[in-house]
């Protein structure tokens, strides 16, 4: 059986903080039908997909809008309607969204759903951005600190269904895929498929004047780019993208080949479906010769940790 999967980014442009969950969804399965139509058998949209990028708005807690932000369960009846569509179609997704639990912990989370509506496996954002408190006189806050806990899953993979050629699945949401921890634990477990979901902005969250658009789509791009080839697996990274409420976010949403090379690319800032064959055995040159983790990782060579930045290395 060929293991050769067509897989479909699911770019989505600006959802502002005023907009409706019901025209957010029907631009979801707008996009879901325009990815199958061109034969897509995995689509994977962005982090938060159902909503604004609210860690951006300072709020309570308990306030009603920021917790009308958050998904009690998965599915539940404001979200059926996606997986309704997709298991007519046969298509599997990955979709971020906040998590709120039934113990009352929230987190930003990212579920993929077989082509049959059911889950396969959950992940919680470990890396999380920003602050914990509203920062006076920033024009920009960035409050995911404040707003999710740190994932507490590790990193998870899993096997797709027969139908996508039983694939090893991981998952990454947003700033998780600048750090390379989360890819190695993901590689380790021989990943084969990463997909990540992010909203990240396009200026310097902290302030500084120092990043532009540009720089940061390269960044995204780069690092989906690098992990993916030393990790020989395939890449999947989308974005919600475009100008939320004056807050803008990149865009550069992309799908990228183990050898780091970029397959399709996103091309704007709004919605947009980007489909690539995803040739699951070309992960095997680079696991079995180039990355034979069980060959060639030697941690007993890589030294001691330092802790913390300027302190002297144990003898």
């Amino acid at each position: 059986m060929s293991r050769i999967l067509t897989v479909a980014g699911a770019q989505m442009g600006p959802t502002q903080r005023a907009d409706r969950r019901e025209a957010t969804l029907a631009r979801m399965i707008v996009l879901l039908e325009q990815a199958a139509a061109r034969g897509a058998k995995l689509v994977v949209f962005p982090e938060l997909a159902f909503t604004t990028f609210f860690p951006r708005w300072p709020m309570d807690r308990d306030d009603p809008e920021l917790l009308g932000c958050f998904e009690t369960a998965m599915p539940n009846p404001r979200v059926q309607p996606l997986f309704d569509r997709a298991r007519e179609l046969g298509v599997g997704f990955y979709v971020g969204y906040a998590e709120l639990t039934p113990d009352g912990h929230r987190f930003n989370s990212a579920i993929t759903v077989g082509p049959d509506g059911q889950i396969l496996f959950k992940y919680r954002k470990v890396h999380l951005p920003g602050s914990d408190r509203v920062k006076d006189g920033q024009r920009y806050q960035q409050l995911e600190k404040m707003y999710f806990e740190y994932g507490d899953l590790g990193f998870p993979v899993a096997r797709g269904p027969e139908a996508w050629g039983r694939p090893v699945l991981g998952m990454l949401v947003c700033n998780d895929r600048r750090w390379p921890e989360g890819w190695r634990v993901l590689g380790l477990g021989g990943v084969e498929l990463v997909m990540v979901g992010y909203n990240s902005a396009a200026y310097d969250p902290n302030g500084g004047e120092s990043e532009s658009a540009e720089l940061r789509t390269f960044h995204s791009t780069l690092a989906a780019q690098a992990n993916a080839y030393m990790n020989a697996t395939w890449a999947v990274a989308v974005a919600k993208a475009g100008n939320e409420d004056g807050a803008g976010l990149i865009g550069g949403s992309c799908i990228v080949d183990p050898n780091g090379v970029v397959v399709a690319q996103a091309k704007t800032l709004g919605d947009e479906v980007i489909v690539a064959e995803v040739d699951l055995d070309a992960c095997r040159q680079g696991k079995e010769k180039m990355f034979n983790f069980a060959q060639h990782r030697r941690p007993q060579h890589y030294g001691a940790i330092v802790e913390k930045v300027g302190a002297t290395p144990p003898d």
